[in-house]
């Protein structure tokens, strides 16, 4: 890894590094992370490092472990799909309570979004457009006036889901259809047709979990 550059936030780069390293597949599932060799490798003390992987544990990108280095999250089958299974009612639900108070302000802030998920996929910047993901999913749950059900929506979307889909090194191959497939959700909305806004986000939803499906039949071929 890179060291830090002095000039910016020494805890944010280290966590953008090491997400970084996740992503791409530098730092392995169930891989140690002991603090000193990381501390080395980046040119930083402890204390900005260890913030660093307190966010990373709360995204749920790795295991912190008492007496013991942080390891990096891996997931199960199962563990994936019943969360995936979680998030889909969740979202679909959402869609249908959120429409009758969607505006034309609010479609461009999803437009704009998308726009920018679009550009991050031309320049091979699947960082960048996991964070659009999120904050697309995140920007229909905010209009639901329900605070706890946009508290639940918005830890699937920052916790264990949401590192499953980082470590499992699936978005390069997938980011051109989900980009698609959020489309087809702001054009639904936009036209205030609850039923097609509603089956695009089953749609989108299964396919997220076909993914997830063919990711594991390809670990279990390897």
């Amino acid at each position: 890894m890179k060291k830090i550059k002095q000039s910016e936030t020494l805890a944010d780069q280290a966590y953008q590094m090491i997400k970084q390293a996740i992503t791409n597949g530098k730092l392995k599932e169930n891989e140690q992370l002991p603090e000193e060799k990381l501390a080395t490798n980046l040119g930083i003390s402890r204390t900005p490092l260890r913030d660093a992987l307190s966010r990373l544990a709360a995204e749920g990108l790795i295991i912190q472990q008492k007496g013991r280095p942080a390891i990096v999250a891996s997931f199960t089958k199962k563990d994936s799909l019943d969360y995936m299974e979680l998030r889909s009612l969740l979202e679909t639900y959402n869609i249908e309570k959120i429409i009758s108070d969607i505006d034309s302000s609010f479609i461009t802030l999803l437009k704009t979004n998308a726009t920018k998920q679009l550009d991050a996929i031309k320049q091979d910047n699947y960082n960048e457009f996991i964070e659009l993901d999120r904050e697309f999913h995140l920007l229909l749950a905010s209009r639901n006036n329900n605070n706890e059900l946009k508290n639940i929506i918005h830890r699937m979307n920052t916790g264990i889901n949401r590192a499953f889909i980082i470590l499992s090194n699936t978005v390069s191959t997938s980011a051109e259809a989900a980009y698609q497939e959020h489309v087809e959700i702001i054009e639904a909305l936009e036209k205030q047709d609850v039923v097609l806004a509603r089956n695009k986000m089953i749609v989108h939803m299964n396919n997220v979990e076909k993914r997830f499906l063919r990711y594991y039949a390809e670990e279990s071929n390897n």
